[in-house]
């Protein structure tokens, strides 16, 4: 008898423990904490072939920053390929205008200004297309559904102007930059992220205290 009833309060010490020894929290990472490295992971395949793969951060506005940075030079600050567009999202000198930066070296040389010019570009996008967003958003054009993130990064990857002939045109404008890369591929790649925290922005310029001389 004495080992019975050792045994109902051992059990329910088993199920407890069970159902709240294991809990998770949410842990809201403030953006402004980035990482400042390339968040690049190499795996070795069965062929013996390292691959370089994406992180994978979600469908935050992170996720969708990362995700971009990784599509443009695997995140690397510091690359300039052969067209001249510059660093971790590969900005041409005339995007780097249009947002208050005009010295290039500054610019390749500090990351923190790098993500600063991301955030103004999304945000001067978003108010010249604040409108097609409220228009397209939810439609489907091509096979694609239009999102507000798939309508950002396309208009990173083309400028806004393009993807207004874009959507406009319902997909029979569809710009090509000199990789081949298309504004629906990008419509597509990215769609469904959560940019709703991207103020538009008409004038929007990228200001860092540490950068100088811009």
């Amino acid at each position: 008898m004495r080992k019975s009833k050792l045994k109902v309060p051992f059990l329910v010490a088993v199920i407890l423990f069970t159902n709240y020894g294991f809990t998770y929290k949410t842990v809201t990472i403030h953006e402004n904490y980035q990482v400042k490295e390339p968040l690049n992971y190499m795996v070795n395949t069965d062929e013996g072939a390292d691959v370089i793969i994406p992180p994978f951060l979600g469908k935050a506005f992170n996720g969708f920053r990362e995700a971009i940075a990784f599509k443009e030079s695997r995140g690397d600050y510091s690359i300039i390929n052969r067209f001249g567009y510059m660093g971790k999202y590969q900005f041409g000198a005339a995007t780097l205008k249009m947002v208050g930066v005009y010295n290039t070296n500054t610019f390749i040389s500090n990351p923190e200004l790098q993500e600063e010019v991301f955030i103004a570009n999304l945000k001067r996008n978003k108010w010249i297309l604040r409108k097609d967003i409220k228009r397209f958003v939810g439609k489907s054009i091509r096979g694609v559904k239009v999102t507000e993130s798939g309508i950002l990064a396309a208009a990173h990857l083309g400028g806004a102007g393009n993807v207004k002939k874009y959507l406009r045109s319902y997909g029979s404008y569809n710009f090509e930059d000199a990789y081949g890369t298309s504004i629906r591929y990008y419509m597509k790649k990215f769609g469904g992220y959560d940019v709703s925290n991207v103020e538009q922005e008409r004038k929007a310029k990228a200001i860092i205290k540490k950068a100088k001389n811009l």
